[in-house]
């Protein structure tokens, strides 16, 4: 039986530069915010966050950068602060599972896996571009961050199939990227589509990742 009824598609796009630069201007700042929620059993996408953010520690996007995300520097300089779309997209989040009666992993001492999820392609936007962002800044993060599925990891799995790209991975299955590739929200939408297919085709996801193994629920996270 598939646990998960509906999930939420999150792809960051974040600060890049080519052939990156010297080791201070490396650290990633996550610059567009984008989550959708998405009933599986419609395949409808029933509500979408998106917020562009203000990098602090390099405020000066790579014209790479702009090129490859297709996000220009006036859209972060009018963004908001990380820390502030946390705490926007911590309040969506709420109003949006109440609404459909929905629980994360560890957010219930009686459905411990809960019946909604976090999904992204790879490990990258929770495992790395957050968690390390976060640390660095000194910034809470909510425990719901810590657990998510790696759509990748099953998908490898469950096709056989290891795509050399997100694209790849779409194409192989029948479908055609909608929208501008690297745009964090179309990617978040076809990621959306993606799983949908995959569970019209069979495909069963569990939690790929979890970043506190050892918590049996998340302690002090409240929805």
């Amino acid at each position: 039986m598939q646990p998960y009824t509906y999930v939420i598609a999150v792809d960051f796009e974040a600060t890049c530069w080519e052939k990156q630069a010297p080791p201070q201007w490396r650290e990633a700042e996550i610059i567009e915010f984008p989550a959708v929620l998405v009933n599986l059993k419609t395949g409808k996408i029933e509500a979408e966050f998106h917020q562009y953010i203000l990098p602090i520690e390099s405020p000066r996007l790579s014209s790479y950068c702009t090129e490859l995300t297709g996000i220009q520097q006036k859209t972060v300089d009018s963004g908001v602060p990380l820390q502030t779309a946390l705490m926007m997209f911590h309040e969506w989040l709420r109003k949006e599972l109440r609404a459909r009666n929905l629980t994360l992993p560890k957010m219930s001492k009686s459905n411990i896996l809960g019946n909604c999820a976090f999904v992204t392609w790879t490990d990258w936007d929770f495992g790395i571009c957050l968690a390390k962002e976060c640390t660095r800044k000194r910034m809470r993060k909510a425990a719901y961050f810590n657990q998510w599925i790696d759509v990748r990891a099953i998908y490898r799995s469950w096709y056989k199939y290891r795509p050399c790209n997100f694209s790849d991975a779409l194409s192989h299955v029948g479908l055609a990227f909608e929208g501008r590739a690297h745009s964090g929200i179309d990617d978040a939408k076809n990621l959306g589509a993606l799983m949908c297919k995959m569970v019209r085709d069979g495909a069963l996801f569990s939690i790929t990742k979890d970043l506190t193994p050892y918590q049996q629920l998340n302690p002090n996270c409240v929805l």
